[in-house]
């Protein structure tokens, strides 16, 4: 059975509101700690199949979301690409050879990365629970891009801006390869058993329109229409964080079945400015999980209610953070629910 994740997502509004949460698996979780201690650094966790099938299995047993997210990272892309993939200890991911410094020609591709994650998704559905949605994912080709460029993540992404304006033939073959490798993956997702998938872009914000409409929604449709041809009953959700104002050209012109708003978006304008029906997921500030209380309540309450008639999967505007405490996330469902 397809479950009320779903049939959001293909349009309809159920009666109960389908909710999970960015970053579900991870450290705020003791059974996640508890497992990463023993297996050790991350990148051996997203290898190792069966170790991040139970990571992506723990926030459902534990809280019976409606969608269960590949546990993975969005710079898998670029090591299948060719450039070596690092995550230090209190400093974050790192790739080598930085694409500011060296050519695209120069990396030597490796898509046996893939399969490990592809088999994650596999072992993963064949143990949810009936009604629960497997969802995967991708990083979107900006963001991505910026990583790649700069080697490492970055405030405001100069790097990668400044080569998209200095040599956009360079930056386009480099998006072009992470378009083309994307689709590559994403539709082994689907194969593997992923039954809804979402395109994380989560540095669109830091362009210009038209730097937006060339680097976020061209690469974005390209990927949409190739994955809706070979899949087409997969829903694909768009998460442009930091879009603002250009989030409805970015749900018009991409070709996403829907889109994910961040914390920063007023779900009321949302609403009035998406295309009627459209589905929408989100959009709980995260640092309202942290802090709880009546805020938490309120703020859980007023995204319900303004996203009231239409499709909705009730999600936070980005991840949950760490330090985020249990009790707080059983406090939310308990409201999303109708429990309370």
């Amino acid at each position: 059975m397809p479950g009320i994740l779903l049939d959001n997502l293909r349009g309809s509004v159920t009666e109960k509101r389908p909710v999970w949460l960015m970053r579900q698996a991870g450290r705020y979780l003791p059974e996640y700690r508890a497992l990463r201690a023993e297996k050790g650094g991350f990148l051996n966790l997203v290898y190792d199949s069966e170790a991040a099938s139970e990571i992506t299995l723990q926030p459902i047993r534990r809280f019976g979301f409606d969608g269960a997210i590949l546990f993975s990272d969005i710079l898998i892309v670029p090591h299948a690409l060719g450039q070596d993939l690092q995550f230090l200890a209190s400093e974050g991911p790192h790739l080598s050879p930085r694409l500011v410094d060296a050519t695209l020609a120069s990396l030597m591709p490796a898509p046996h990365h893939f399969q490990p994650v592809w088999d994650t998704v596999r072992l993963t559905r064949a143990a949810l629970p009936d009604g629960v949605t497997m969802l995967g994912f991708i990083g979107s080709p900006w963001t991505v891009a910026t990583y790649m460029v700069a080697g490492e993540g970055s405030k405001d992404h100069h790097l990668a801006r400044a080569m998209a304006y200095r040599d956009p033939q360079a930056f386009g073959e480099i998006i072009q390869a992470i378009v083309d490798s994307s689709i590559i993956y994403l539709s082994g997702q689907i194969d593997a058993g992923a039954e809804a998938v979402q395109l994380f872009d989560s540095w669109s914000g830091s362009l210009s329109p038209r730097q937006f409409q060339h680097w976020v929604v061209e690469p974005t449709r390209t990927i949409v229409d190739a994955i809706r041809s070979r899949h087409p009953d997969v829903p694909i959700i768009g998460f442009p964080k930091g879009a603002g104002a250009k989030l409805p050209a970015y749900a018009h012109e991409t070709g996403v079945d829907a889109v994910g708003v961040d914390e920063t978006q007023d779900p009321r304008w949302v609403h009035r400015e998406l295309p009627q029906g459209m589905p929408v997921q989100g959009n709980l500030d995260p640092l309202l999980l942290i802090s709880g209380g009546v805020e938490l309540e309120d703020a859980a309450r007023d995204v319900l209610s303004a996203f009231a008639g239409r499709p909705h999967v009730f999600n936070l505007g980005h991840g949950i953070d760490k330090t985020t405490p249990i009790a707080h996330v059983e406090r939310l469902l308990e409201i999303v629910r109708g429990n309370d």
